[in-house]
């Protein structure tokens, strides 16, 4: 019985060890074969591949199985479009993206409670943003609006869909349309704030939504929550903060200078 209690042990050790060197293999081969072929297709494949279970189910679940792995395949698509649209040459901003990505693997994305639920869909929104901003600065405002609404309903949905809230579809639309509309509005002024020669690029509009995300996926799961004793004064602390905080970024912190 020992015998056999010491094996199970040691071949849980050997599957955590295993599981933890193909995500960090991930986290920094996205990255890596990306910079080295200059071209964020082989990077994408490898994080769709990293994904096989999603697709490996019957037609009828497919759709369900996108809808709920959104977040992590917008993360990883992000990582590796924000690696190509940094240059050909390996610079700071790789190392941080190969840390990003490989946190986000092995610490972040296990995780499960109502929080981290948040965190997950803030980061997604985040990088999905930034790199759809800097992608579509040059195309038609179509791409950056189709994009973000994308990005805002996967992200709503990953909050929503976790609570007890059995009709969170419009409110995940509703999120992806304000999504689209912000998105639109914004993109013949797209200010992206550069950190010198790093190539750390963060575009104001990911800054903007992402405020945006945290205060609507807060209010929804507070209506939630509360019900029908639900009061302004539950979320009045947060929605004056984010309104606050985007108006600072808004009117003090969009020098033309910036604009792309």
């Amino acid at each position: 019985m020992a015998d056999y209690i010491l094996a199970r042990k040691s071949r849980n050790i050997a599957s955590t060890m295993v599981h933890i060197f193909l995500n960090l293999l991930l986290g920094v081969g996205a990255v890596l074969i990306t910079v080295l072929s200059s071209s964020p297709v082989l990077g994408l494949i490898l994080v769709l591949l990293s994904k096989w279970r999603v697709f490996a189910v019957r037609s009828r679940f497919l759709l369900l199985n996108i809808k709920s792995n959104l977040v992590d395949i917008i993360v990883g698509f992000s990582i590796v479009l924000l690696t190509y649209y940094a240059g050909a040459s390996f610079l700071p901003v790789d190392f941080i993206l190969m840390l990003i990505y490989s946190v986000w693997l092995l610490i972040i994305k296990p995780l499960s409670s109502e929080n981290a639920n948040l965190i997950q869909s803030l980061i997604a929104v985040f990088l999905g943003i930034s790199a759809a901003s800097i992608m579509s600065a040059n195309l038609d405002s179509i791409v950056i609006t189709l994009l973000a609404f994308l990005i805002g309903y996967a992200g709503s949905r990953h909050v929503l869909s976790q609570t007890n809230d059995n009709n969170f579809t419009l409110s995940t639309l509703v999120c992806g349309l304000v999504f689209a509309e912000v998105a639109w509005l914004c993109h013949s002024w797209s200010i992206i704030y550069t950190f010198g020669n790093t190539g750390i690029r963060i575009p104001q509009l990911a800054i903007i939504l992402t405020i945006f995300a945290f205060v609507y996926n807060y209010a929804r799961q507070s209506m939630i929550k509360y019900q029908d004793d639900f009061r302004f004064k539950h979320i009045i602390g947060p929605v004056l903060f984010g309104v606050a905080l985007i108006g600072i970024i808004v009117l003090w912190f969009s020098n033309p200078i910036f604009n792309i």
